[in-house]
């Protein structure tokens, strides 16, 4: 499926976190990362235990050049992955944040 039909879903009152985490995906790989960040942000308002979308809206908010934001989003993913027993999410979260810190390192 394409964005406009996801879109069309949502505008048609079936938004859902699975379908804003979907168009989120889809914005990323065309290098849209604002729509991502806007779409992802919306899926963890909607299931905020959604590992996969915070680390999603993580990498989006990076491409941005949010940082801080990035690095909130990776934490509420970790936290999310935790508590569902997500050991491989949290694993790939975690890495995303030493790489933060190591590029803030002199």
């Amino acid at each position: 499926m394409d964005k406009n039909n996801f879109l069309k879903m949502i505008a048609a009152g079936r938004d859902n976190a699975l379908l804003r985490f979907t168009l989120g995906n889809l914005y990323l790989e065309e290098d849209d990362a604002a729509s991502a960040a806007e779409h992802l942000r919306r899926a963890v308002e909607l299931d905020a235990g959604y590992a996969a979308a915070w680390k999603q809206l993580g990498k989006a908010l990076l491409a941005l050049g949010r940082e801080d934001e990035a690095r909130a989003a990776w934490g509420e993913g970790i936290a999310a992955a935790s508590a569902k027993g997500s050991v491989q999410a949290v694993k790939e979260m975690q890495v995303q944040l030493r790489r933060l810190d190591k590029k803030r390192q002199p």
